[in-house]
């Protein structure tokens, strides 16, 4: 019987040393989000973008944030079953039809907006 009250006490102790691990590395890790995030509002208040007091705020939040458990939402139409996943080749694909000329400009449509997007970002990073 001692042998297994030495067990337990094992993984007791196994169990308090990866809680203080693990809380170590969260500390850790979220003085890291915090320097990260005030270097960004220093940078951001240095360009004149947001007030001092905005930038604390922000860096609160973001840390807040970050301290708060994440929570997968419950899914509505969750099944007990495992969704199917159907993969089909080109080759495979009998129902596949060459793209329309409408889809081809579409593309061509957005590629331009992004382009203008980025022309409009580096010319907002000049000034």
């Amino acid at each position: 019987m001692a042998g297994f009250g030495n067990i337990v006490q094992k993984a007791f102790y196994l169990g308090v040393g990866l809680a203080s691990y693990a809380n170590e590395k969260a500390g850790k890790t979220l003085a890291e989000l915090r320097i990260q995030a005030q270097k960004l509002a220093d940078e951001l208040v240095e360009r004149g973008e947001i007030t001092t007091e905005e930038a604390r705020k922000m860096v609160d939040e973001i840390v807040q944030q970050a301290q708060q458990p994440t929570v997968n939402p419950p899914q509505e139409n969750a099944s007990p079953q495992p969704r199917r996943i159907e993969i089909i080749s080109d080759e495979e694909a009998p129902n596949s039809t060459p793209p329309q000329s409408t889809d081809v400009e579409d593309v061509e449509a957005l590629r331009k907006q992004v382009q203008a997007m980025q022309e409009e970002l580096r010319r907002l990073k000049r000034q």
